[in-house]
């Protein structure tokens, strides 16, 4: 679907397109390993999941507002802390995206075929990232059809699994080698529909609970909440601003409080159903723990609807998460730390060639982990992005926050605690990876500005108060590798929407329509 939506949007339509992402993977997927971890304390996972999301969504809040435009927390970083703390935002939202693509597309085919998702994960990337790489968007009618969609079958699972309490059929394929250090959990055969679960498939999943194990819980669960930022930098105006006005401070915290509380609270009720209607040995065990707690096989109109949103809700993270890769690397190129060739954009507004490196490492981290393993790692990389994100707030003076500067204290050591308790394995896989794209980005700085015949030089310019517009870069910047698109780089104006009818080039930046900024999950 192209981009047709105005240039401002209401705040309850920017609600709806922050929802989006949010629902999209994670509600399918994490209340399965969370529960094995923190077994009946799985709500308190949740909870604190959700403080976490809360502190970065404010921080990432106020520093849009400081910085309006492209660029998120990689541009957060550099402006407020250094270079190389950008550059490790940057490759954190570049990995984890990559990952959450993978983890989305997974889920799909546990949800569309059980038992073979690889099948159907392979060219469900293939598809969806060709048709990100033509630069279509989502539009304000999609994002209200999917979230509609979605909260109406959360509600009737939550409904369903709070009024009954009776054994659910093991039609749902079982999760594989779930990467958190313990042995393949086993659920009962695709075609032992209504089997009682054996002795030792409960021994198996049967697993002590322990305060590090609700924290790694929660650091899975936050997966589920990764996307808030759209809604954060689409309501953060400045003050002064044409948007800053229409919606004024008090519409903004209101609008970024109702992208967490209602993502939250739904959470609550589905793990609180869940619970009721599943033992937690085989609440542990499920690879379509939604589907088994409706009935599955018991109650197949009802799996089929749950099935059904799932692919609609994971195809489309999938879409955004695949669109964010271009965007960073685009932002990334901007400044030199990327090749400008990445950041280069298609006829259609698409970014080719980082397009279909996000596509080939999606495929990749498909044929080389499972869902939980490709959760985590997007989780890791997401907390370390707002542990970022949040130590970069704290720098902001009093007179530029709409919240206050404890919740950036206390989401920096909560990002950081939540990410190294993650499983030993994706942690250790996500800092090598770190290190390395960072060690890379600052070679291709360096090297980009010698090349320049300048190494002093800097990021594209801004200003102090309201939005880029393109008489700000002047033309005596245009040949100074800012990215505008005559240079092959990112387009500093229109990163996420490319012109169309009725847009001028000329207009200041309004951001995407789209829920792609946080794939995630995104990160």
């Amino acid at each position: 679907m192209p981009e047709t939506s105005p240039p401002r949007r209401r705040s309850v339509d920017a609600v709806v397109l922050g929802l989006a992402p949010m629902l999209g993977t994670g509600v399918f997927l994490v209340f399965a390993p969370s529960a094995w971890l923190a077994g009946g304390w799985l709500p308190l996972a949740i909870v604190l999941a959700g403080l976490v999301a809360a502190c970065a969504a404010f921080a990432d809040a106020d520093l849009a507002a400081r910085y309006p435009g492209s660029g998120a927390g990689y541009r957060y970083a550099r402006e407020q802390l250094a270079p190389c703390a950008g550059r490790l935002a940057g490759m954190a939202a570049l990995i984890g995206r990559t990952s959450s693509a993978a983890a989305s597309a997974l889920v799909f085919g546990d949800y569309v075929l059980p038992g073979h998702p690889i099948v159907v994960a392979v060219p469900l990337i293939v598809v969806v990232g060709a048709l990100s790489l033509t630069g279509m968007r989502w539009t304000v009618r999609g994002a209200w059809v999917l979230v509609s969609g979605v909260l109406a079958v959360l509600a009737a699972v939550t409904v369903i699994g709070l009024t009954r309490h009776s054994p659910v059929d093991w039609a749902v394929a079982p999760m594989p080698e779930n990467g958190i250090g313990a042995a393949a959990q086993p659920g009962g055969a695709p075609t032992a529909g209504g089997l009682p679960m054996p002795t030792e498939d409960a021994g198996l999943a049967a697993h002590p609970v322990t305060p590090f194990g609700v924290l790694t819980a929660a650091g899975l669960v936050f997966f589920a909440f990764l996307g808030f930022s759209s809604v954060s930098r689409d309501n953060s105006a400045p003050a002064g601003s044409a948007a800053g006005e229409e919606r004024g401070p008090a519409a903004s915290r209101l609008a970024v409080s109702l992208v967490l509380l209602i993502p939250l609270v739904s959470y609550l009720l589905v793990a609180a159903a869940l619970l009721h209607t599943l033992d937690l040995p085989r609440l542990a065990m499920e690879s379509a723990p939604l589907v088994a707690g409706v009935g599955g096989a018991d109650a197949p109109a009802l799996g089929v609807l749950v099935r059904v949103a799932a692919a609609a809700a994971t195809a489309c993270a999938l879409f955004a998460a695949l669109g964010g890769v271009g965007r960073t690397a685009a932002d990334m190129a901007a400044y030199r730390d990327l090749p400008s060739w990445l950041g280069a954009p298609g006829a259609r507004g698409g970014r080719w060639f980082s397009g279909l490196l996000g596509v080939a490492g999606a495929v990749l981290v498909v044929v080389l982990a499972n869902p939980v393993a490709a959760v985590a790692i997007t989780a890791c990389c997401g907390l370390v992005y707002y542990a970022v994100v949040n130590l970069a707030a704290l720098r902001l003076p009093a007179s530029q926050r709409r919240w206050p500067k404890w919740t950036s204290a206390v989401g920096l050591p909560l990002c950081l605690g939540l990410a190294v308790l993650l499983p030993r394995t994706q942690v250790v896989i996500v800092g090598l990876l770190l290190v390395a794209g960072c060690l890379t980005s600052t070679l291709l700085s360096r090297r980009g500005a010698l090349g320049a015949g300048n190494p002093g030089a800097g990021p594209p310019p801004r200003r102090e108060a309201g939005r880029m517009t393109r008489a700000d870069l002047g033309p005596a910047n245009l040949g100074k590798g800012l990215g505008t698109r005559g240079e092959g780089g990112a387009d500093l104006l229109d990163d996420d929407c490319p012109p169309g009818p009725g847009r001028s080039r000329e207009r200041p930046l309004e951001g995407s329509a789209g829920v792609a900024p946080d794939g995630g999950n995104g990160c």
